[in-house]
């Protein structure tokens, strides 16, 4: 029987503690829309050449130079793994020794001493980039984030080209023009990556380089630059919140209190286990609870009433037996007693904001010198034993209460029915709490 109260005991704690734990922790916020930054803007510089990897054997120019060049772009991110990016270039593509013709085993010739230089003066392109993964288990800020991108662009470039003393000079043009790319991006703050990239322009015009060839002319610009995130430096940046990494700080967090508030838990039913003993013993023998005898120490074989103090023997009345009338009035106030009720958390401390009702109900006792049945009731939840157990000491601290303040023992009755008699359905949280209760009625 102890090692169920003791069971019942920890479990009614710790359930109080686990509640207190969630209310103060940011379970919600687990589940609920969060709020991130999706805008953000990045410069970058690198080098132009006319080489490519999708080059073959036969090229307008045979020898590629390398030039710097540099740009930047705004970016609109709608999904964590895609984003929107408008983007400009400006700089020079250059290249030696143009084609001449084959030799006699189909090899291309090369003219020496020629060669052109484009100016891109300005360049615009919307490309949609696409991250591959998004990599970090243990922060929330993405360490690493390798994307590819595509798009569509317009741009204006001007072509010098020179074979000898021979120089073609081109005015400006305005010609079409695809991006594509790869790279990776590598998270350095909160709100701030570092971008490696590889871009291959594909040209719809066989004069970018000043030579018009059978194909569309290309180019590429590798570069390096950074990326800023816009907006509330405590929001996240979209492309590099890892979920993942979130959900597993977030259950370590709440895996940590809930296991200090079973430690503490324990704690305190141990403590309760030892001063439940004490308050439902009875050290002077007479019948009531230490917890509700109002008069300790008294002599053995002392008549006690049901608050523990000697019971004072009336001298012989004769009483003329009376109709007992309850009235309407009467009713109201029991009725605000029961609904004032209120006990601590699976005791039967009754609670002080409860003592004013009583106190009604005590002095209509004592006016009109009605009889009172007090049934306490409980849920299912716990083990029936300590259920009846709680329903009776429920009432009984009802009884001890209303004696305290003035009313006759001996007509007032206190019984506790446990989970017996229900009014209500135990599987909804509701139908507990009607089921929790202790019944008036008057007679």
């Amino acid at each position: 029987m102890n090692t169920k109260i003791i069971k019942s005991t920890m479990l009614v704690a710790a359930l109080g503690l686990s509640t207190q734990v969630f209310a103060q922790t940011p379970t919600a916020d687990r589940f609920s829309t969060q709020s991130f930054r999706t805008w953000s803007v990045g410069v970058h510089g690198g080098v132009l050449t006319p080489r490519t990897l999708f080059d073959g054997k036969f090229r307008d120019f045979q020898t590629a130079k390398e030039n710097i060049g540099y740009g930047g772009y705004i970016k609109k991110q709608i999904l964590p793994s895609l984003g929107i990016q408008a983007e400009f270039l400006a700089g020079k593509v250059e290249g030696l020794r143009s084609q001449f013709g084959v030799d006699a085993n189909g090899d291309p010739t090369y003219i020496a001493n020629s060669g052109f230089k484009t100016h891109i003066q300005w360049s615009g392109a919307l490309t949609a980039v696409y991250n591959i993964a998004n990599i970090n288990i243990n922060n929330e800020n993405a360490v690493l984030i390798p994307y590819v991108k595509a798009g569509a662009g317009y741009m204006s470039s001007g072509a010098d080209y020179y074979n000898g003393a021979v120089q073609n000079n081109q005015s400006y043009m305005e010609n079409w023009f695809i991006p594509t790319g790869i790279g990776f991006k590598v998270g350095v703050t909160k709100g701030i990556n570092l971008d490696l990239g590889y871009d291959v322009n594909f040209v719809k015009s066989g004069k970018f380089d000043g030579s018009n060839g059978l194909r569309n002319d290309k180019f590429t610009y590798a570069h390096a630059g950074l990326e800023f995130a816009l907006g509330k430096k405590e929001k996240p940046q979209l492309q590099n919140y890892s979920s993942l990494a979130s959900v597993r700080i977030q259950s370590k967090e709440e895996s940590d209190e809930l296991r200090r508030a079973l430690s503490t838990a324990e704690q305190n039913a141990e403590r309760d286990r030892a001063q439940y003993a004490k308050d439902m013993g009875d050290d002077d023998g007479d019948g009531v609870a230490n917890k509700f005898d109002k008069c300790p120490g008294t002599p053995a074989g002392t008549v006690v009433d049901g608050s523990g103090c000697p019971l004072v023997t009336p001298k012989p009345q004769v009483i003329k037996e009376t109709k007992v009338v309850v009235t309407e009035a009467d009713r109201k106030v029991v009725a605000e007693a029961i609904k004032n009720l209120e006990f601590d958390l699976g005791k039967s401390t009754i609670r002080q904001k409860s003592y004013a009702s009583l106190n009604n109900v005590a002095s209509l006792l004592m006016t009109k010198d009605f009889s009172l049945k007090l049934a306490g009731h409980t849920d299912n939840t716990g083990s029936r034993a300590l259920n009846l157990r709680l329903s009776k000491d429920r009432a009984e601290a009802v009884k001890a209460y209303l004696v305290g303040q003035g009313a006759n023992a001996s007509r007032i009755e206190a019984t506790g029915y446990g989970p017996d008699q229900p009014i209500a359905t135990n599987k909804t949280a509701a139908g507990r709490q009607a089921n929790r209760r202790v019944e008036f009625t008057l007679y």
